[in-house]
């Protein structure tokens, strides 16, 4: 059997809405042949530094080393400043970016519909899909 690819994966998220990124790591962790590291921040692990310049930083470091970013398009998206940054930075870097329809959700935010490599459904084999396909 051929080795598993490692996928190197910051997913970006609000962490008072973290229940959708929990769904995430729960199908990349169940999902059979798929092999994966987590470069996200998790809410139970924040940055120790709240600063803007230290959670900046802190972002960077962690897109860095990763293959691709993977956006929730929530429409709260459209107002965080902390989405705008990190796509930026998965842009300056060269990542990858998968945008991820929320269930049941029709609109998207323009700023991640531009930024997205791909823009898929809310479900595992649509998301873990792309993740094969372009990361």
């Amino acid at each position: 059997m051929p080795e598993l690819k490692n996928r190197m994966l910051f997913i970006s998220h609000a962490w008072q809405y973290d229940s959708a990124y929990n769904t995430l790591v729960k199908w990349f962790n169940e999902e059979p042949n798929f092999s994966w590291r987590n470069c996200s921040i998790p809410s139970t692990d924040a940055l120790p530094d709240k600063t803007t310049k230290g959670l900046a930083e802190g972002i960077t470091r962690q897109i860095n080393p990763s293959q691709g970013v993977l956006i929730i398009a929530g429409m709260y998206a459209a107002h965080s400043g902390w989405i705008d940054y990190e796509i930026g930075e998965a842009k300056r870097l060269g990542k990858v970016i998968i945008g991820i329809r929320p269930w049941g959700q029709e609109r998207l935010p323009v700023k991640v519909q531009d930024a997205a490599t791909v823009l898929v459904n809310w479900s595992s084999a649509s998301v873990i899909g792309a993740i094969r396909t372009h990361i």
